[in-house]
């Protein structure tokens, strides 16, 4: 296996605490000393699709102070050419109908909040309009009216502080520079545009409104920061475009779609406000639409793909970082005395461990039984006769007991049942199970594939008698596999003899072949009380013993930290998930005492912080 300096050219970081999650991390990998665990930092950014609005329509304008998950969309041009006063609420999933416009108008400018939104200009006519409309979140009401009638205008801010700015009107043919700010009621000059603009992103807010691309009325890459009282210029983005849609604000704005000379854009880029950086594309290419959000965390909708064609697409944007923490096993409390092969089950804080052997040979069987709480083993009744390889289905207070090998060759069918205090004996099963049989379930509804038959039987308790139901697709013992699931959605991991990878997967009435396991193996441990679709095999021979643990996620199973120590015979058997896990005791060529505790992959998302994100 490759180094990670080999592959990153550093060293992993050795840290009492976890670095600040910003770009000097981003791509990097530590290790938590205070912790005891490896962990690393990557982001997370990437377009997704949402629910489509009512009706397609483009040249529209939103509420794009917004957020991702509360905004509006109001207006725009409805095939084949339809003025549109309709308003649409979204709620982060879908959209619903809400409260028309007074007036039709496509081309126009738009800021706010879903429940106090801003309307204003637009077209047509050529010369465009002046009215501006304020939407109290079900209702549009008359606002002050724009000093300078146009359309293709951009917008930011709020509905008491908001911004309209550039635009165009024609005849005769004029783009603007002037910049009007709305207190509520009126609208008021505010500092001119250093290039007159129409048609581009606007966004943010009265004293931090950002403008990107745009048509002079040539296509540009520039863009613009308003402070509340003048505009400056910004850095160039990564390409020319107009007709494009903003999130954010002059600090940290995104700026998505639009039109570079002759194409339709799918492309996106990030503001820091410095300089703009290319970011993951758009799934379907639009311009003249609307959008809201932030760097992190933006929408898009409307607009049209081609001329004519109007779009009710919208899609989320999402950009995370991912503090990750790996997969890892870590030291647990000692068993009181070092054991091997005895049976096991419950999860990680709340296990048992049952009967097994200390000793070579028949002398060395025992009954004795330990109850772990997360951290310390304690004696707890014993099991009621000395065997090895049972079979515990259950919790660390209501479990059974079935199957095992006892001194003298002799395969008991007996099943006992524990009630947390002690154990009584319960209807015994069909067939001798024998040693090292895979379980799963609990104790009112568990199962047993068994070992003494070929095929391995299948037996069924429901709480008072085992019923025998489909024997296994393979035709050897299970020879030391593990199971986790319930009685009617499980798998199993054969260890085989022979050896085998293979698995099986149960539906409650029939077995089908699954997914080999990475590496054959018997005599493993497993998380049995995990479900179907999470768990985790771990340990094992196959000759030599082992200390491979792999996670099966419902589909498939892939390599995860190893074990510490290298074992077979390893029991616990205790876990809720592929994320939680316990393996105690086992042979490593001698009898083992130690307990070792699995944690999985962990991870923290948080929205990013990245200065370039």
């Amino acid at each position: 296996m490759a180094n990670y300096s080999d592959i990153r050219g550093y060293r992993v970081k050795y840290l009492s605490s976890d670095p600040t999650l910003n770009s000097s991390t981003e791509g990097q990998v530590w290790y938590n000393s205070t912790e005891g665990v490896l962990k690393s930092l990557v982001q997370i950014k990437a377009w997704s699709a949402a629910g489509n609005m009512n009706t397609a329509r483009t040249r529209i304008a939103g509420a794009n102070s917004g957020t991702q998950t509360s905004t509006l969309a109001f207006g725009g041009l409805v095939q084949p050419s339809t003025n549109s006063n309709a308003t649409e609420e979204y709620s982060g999933y879908t959209w619903a109908t809400g409260g028309n416009l007074g007036t039709s108008r496509y081309n126009l400018g738009g800021t706010g909040t879903q429940t106090a939104g801003l309307a204003f200009g637009g077209s047509p006519p050529g010369a465009g309009i002046s009215s501006t409309e304020e939407y109290d979140g079900s209702a549009w009401t008359a606002g002050g009216s724009l000093g300078t009638a146009r359309y293709f205008l951009m917008g930011a801010g709020t509905q008491t502080a908001g911004l309209g700015f550039g635009g165009y009107t024609d005849p005769p043919s004029t783009v603007y520079t002037s910049t009007e700010e709305y207190n509520g009621s009126a609208w008021t000059a505010g500092g001119a545009l250093p290039v007159a603009k129409r048609d581009g992103g606007g966004s943010g807010t009265q004293t931090e409104a950002l403008l990107s691309g745009g048509s002079t009325p040539s296509i540009v890459a520039t863009s613009e920061e308003y402070n509340g009282s003048a505009w400056t210029a910004g850095g160039s983005l990564p390409d020319t475009r107009a007709s494009n849609t903003n999130s954010g604000n002059s600090s940290a704005g995104l700026t998505f779609g639009g039109q570079p000379t002759g194409t339709v854009a799918s492309t996106a880029a990030a503001y820091d406000g410095t300089a703009w950086s290319s970011q993951p594309s758009l799934s379907t290419g639009r311009l003249r639409g609307a959008g809201a959000g932030t760097i992190n965390a933006a929408v898009f909708f409307g607009g049209q793909t081609t001329p004519g064609t109007q779009s009710a697409l919208t899609e989320e944007y999402n950009s995370n970082i991912n503090a990750i923490t790996q997969a890892a096993w870590a030291s647990g409390g000692n068993l009181p005395t070092a054991k091997t092969y005895g049976g096991g089950t419950g999860i990680q804080t709340a296990a048992l461990y049952v009967a097994g052997t200390i000793g070579p040979g028949f002398p060395g069987f025992t009954n004795s039984m330990e109850s772990y709480n997360g951290s310390t083993w304690t004696s707890a009744p014993n099991y009621p006769v000395a065997i090895v390889g049972e079979s515990i289905i259950g919790t660390q207070t209501a479990a059974i007991g079935a199957g095992g090998y006892q001194q003298f060759g002799s395969y008991p069918n007996a099943t006992h049942s524990y009630n947390g205090t002690s154990w009584s004996t319960v209807p015994a099963t069909i067939t001798a199970t024998g040693q090292n049989a895979s379980q799963f379930g609990n104790q009112g509804a568990g199962i047993i594939v068994g070992i003494q038959s070929d095929p391995p039987a299948t037996q069924s308790w429901d709480g008072s008698t085992w019923t025998t139901l489909a024997a296994t697709t393979n035709t050897n013992h299970t020879a030391g596999g593990i199971g986790f699931g319930t009685q009617t959605a499980a798998i199993i991991a054969y260890g085989g003899s022979p050896l085998t990878s293979q698995s099986e997967s149960w539906n409650g009435s029939t077995w089908t072949t699954g997914p080999n396991v990475n590496t054959a193996r018997q005599e493993l441990g497993g998380s049995q009380n995990s479900p179907q679709t999470s768990g985790l095999a771990f340990g094992g021979k196959n000759p030599t013993t082992i200390a491979t643990t792999e996670s099966w996620d419902g589909t498939g199973w892939a390599s995860s930290a190893n074990l510490a120590t290298a074992r077979y015979q390893v029991r616990g058997n205790a876990g809720s998930s592929g994320s939680s896990a316990l393996a105690a005791g086992g042979y490593t060529g001698s009898f083992s005492a130690a307990t070792e505790e699995f944690t999985g992959e962990i991870q923290t998302v948080t929205a990013s912080t990245l200065t370039t994100s």
